[in-house]
């Protein structure tokens, strides 16, 4: 996370701080319309800065992109007909994304991850804003379409909750980028990538994140016979 990420909603927020305090104290002194404007414009400040931290905070949920790199591991174990578990190991990618390892059952015959890329305007990469990517979620795929239709479907958000900022609200810089684009066009694309891979019983797989997308490969015998020693990808 870049330093003025911080930096700016300190300051606005400090200077919403002061016109407010100017504001009241004219207030009291009698001066009506200048303590309104000076209120008025303080809090307005003060409201920018929280939404820039929100959206400071909500960022660093993602991980800069500056190369391939292993983003994940899926494990799947068989737990009836067309019903596995899967054990998704997520990449450690400094402080703010831990590694962490979760269980999700899935319905299926394959097994399907997405992720949220976030590529920036040049002048934003000079600020220190690289390609970011965060995994989005894992869900189950039918090979037969009317199954995928009909039949039991299982969906599971890799994202973090909204409440993991520990505050009692949030905003989704990914919402926002889409949102505001035209006023502040700092992002040059937002797109979603994915891949998906057979699942079998005892069988590995390493997820890989490029900038064009995400990669799956399996990594032993059960999962390179499942996949017939192929790797699946769809953008």
């Amino acid at each position: 996370m870049v330093w003025w990420w911080w930096i700016v909603p300190a300051v606005v927020g400090l200077l919403g701080l002061v016109l407010l305090l100017k504001g009241l104290g004219a207030l009291f002194r009698g001066k009506v319309f200048g303590g309104l404007i000076g209120g008025v414009g303080g809090a307005g400040f003060i409201a920018a800065a929280v939404i820039a931290a929100l959206l400071a905070l909500d960022v660093q949920t993602y991980s800069r992109l500056t190369y391939e790199r292993p983003v994940a591991t899926i494990m799947t174990r068989q737990l009836g007909p067309q019903y596995f578990e899967a054990t998704v190991i997520q990449t450690a990618n400094g402080e703010n994304m831990p590694a962490a390892t979760n269980l999700y059952p899935l319905h299926g015959d394959e097994w399907r991850i997405e992720a949220q890329v976030l590529r920036w305007k040049p002048w934003a990469n000079v600020l220190g804003l690289n390609t970011q990517y965060r995994l989005d979620r894992l869900s189950g795929r039918y090979q037969s379409i009317q199954q995928e239709i009909n039949a039991e479907r299982s969906v599971h958000p890799l994202t973090p909750p909204d409440n993991a900022n520990g505050l009692p609200w949030k905003i989704s810089t990914w919402d926002a980028a889409r949102k505001y684009r035209k006023y502040v066009n700092a992002v040059d694309t937002l797109y979603g990538g994915a891949a998906y891979m057979p699942m079998a019983d005892g069988a590995r797989y390493e997820v890989w994140i490029t900038q064009s997308g995400l990669i799956a490969r399996p990594v032993n015998d059960a999962a390179r016979n499942a996949s017939a020693g192929g790797w699946s990808t769809v953008n």
